[in-house]
């Protein structure tokens, strides 16, 4: 094998990293605080979708952002102190929400997201655990129907570029899934999707294959990184000093303070995200299903049932908003009316968001031997298979033959 690599981070997109470095040869060592895969990608809604190739900043979303900002109950939320900071990143979000910025966005998340489905169930193989990814539909289900428009110009964009949609009633939408309210009068049926049913347990099972396959997982906080003398890198963890020739920064919404030392700001926000997961829900989903008025997804789990969303913008440290919880225990009853609540796990995770939707991967110009695979916002989970791929073929010397500028950490 080459010499090693280290990755800070090791969450889903660090372990993806880790497997594919691992598969051309190269030598790896995972660092992280906590244990692989229980950070941001333990909480998500277990979604991978192929499809989901629409950034968050689409047109027209500023006349809704008033509303949603003054509704309680909303997906969306601003801590107050967190206010100074939202505004610029919040200009360069809605500098992007247009369709010309959105078609460009598309085609550089088609690229990290179509073959998301493929490159799990590669990494999947040999682990036991290969059922933790199934084939699913992804469900957005409409209260009102006349919403449920193939012509919209993100269905639109999705089937352009070869997507299978359907458009379903309300009737048809309760043969696919029986337990949805009957509240929701029309659905669009995105097809080719796969969910993971543990996103928690399939980051510890990728991340003991890493390690079975020779990889070093370090149990530390890395705190700064800063050139070595001569050549390479040196970190700063709790543990002491650690020297690296190459590095990739793969630590979520954390790897912006270790970048700011070397020179390099940029627009990383902790864009906060919730789950509560009903253990005993006395009803299931066939599929992953979105209600589209309250931004939130519902999957069925190893666990339980899991309803998951909401942007919490604030800083990283601040602690959970319990009235999260009551807000998504009431929408996940209102979707699912014979849900069982009374059992259930409260969570809350950081996604780190870029104004564009896009994360900073590949090559940081200027500084040798560091390579950047953060920032993935809403679409980690699907986009992290194709970043391992990515990343790994810079690292090793092939081609990836594809344009990379638009995920540059240095493009804002």
């Amino acid at each position: 094998m080459t010499e090693q690599v280290t990755i800070i981070g090791a969450g889903i997109v660090g372990i993806c990293c880790a497997l594919s470095l691992q598969e051309r040869g190269v030598q790896v060592r995972l660092i992280d605080r906590g244990e692989p895969g229980q950070e941001t990608s333990f909480g998500n809604a277990g979604v991978v979708s192929p499809w989901s190739i629409i950034p968050q900043a689409v047109p027209g979303i500023w006349k809704r952002l008033p509303q949603m900002l003054l509704d309680q109950n909303s997906a969306l939320s601003v801590r107050t102190a967190f206010w100074p900071r939202m505004i610029p990143w919040g200009l360069q979000f809605l500098g992007k929400a247009n369709e010309a910025s959105l078609r460009q966005a598309s085609g550089a998340m088609e690229l990290l997201c179509r073959p998301s489905i493929d490159l799990y169930r590669r990494h999947l193989q040999g682990t036991g655990q290969e059922e933790l990814i199934t084939d699913s539909y992804y469900l957005h289900a409409f209260r009102n129907p006349e919403q449920a428009n193939l012509e919209g110009l993100d269905y639109r964009i999705r089937r352009e570029k070869g997507g299978d949609l359907q458009r379903v009633n309300g009737a048809e939408l309760r043969q696919i899934e029986p337990a949805l309210s009957n509240e929701f009068k029309a659905a669009v049926v995105i097809k080719g999707q796969a969910r993971v049913t543990s996103p928690g347990r399939m980051g510890a099972v990728l991340a003991d294959k890493a390690r079975a396959q020779g990889a070093e997982i370090l149990r530390t906080e890395v705190t700064g990184l800063a050139r070595a003398t001569g050549s390479g890198w040196q970190l700063i963890t709790t543990k002491g000093p650690l020297r690296a020739r190459q590095v990739i920064l793969s630590a979520g919404v954390w790897s912006a303070d270790l970048l700011k030392p070397l020179g390099l700001r940029v627009p990383l926000v902790a864009e906060r995200g919730y789950h509560v997961e009903f253990q005993t829900p006395d009803v299931s989903l066939n599929n992953s299903v979105m209600d589209v008025d309250a931004k939130v997804v519902a999957s069925s789990m190893q666990g339980g049932l899991r309803v998951a969303g909401t942007a919490e913008f604030g800083s990283i440290d601040a602690p959970a908003d319990p009235r999260k919880e009551k807000i998504l225990t009431a929408q996940a009853k209102d979707m699912l009316p014979d849900l069982d609540t009374g059992r259930s796990k409260f969570w809350m995770g950081r996604r780190p968001s870029f104004p564009d939707s896009l994360p900073a991967l590949g090559r940081v110009k200027g500084l040798d031997g560091l390579f950047t695979a953060f920032g993935h916002s809403h679409y980690g989970l699907m986009m992290a298979p194709k970043t391992g791929e990515l990343v790994a073929d810079l690292m090793s010397g092939r081609n990836p033959n594809v344009d990379l500028a638009p995920f540059a950490v240095t493009r804002f």
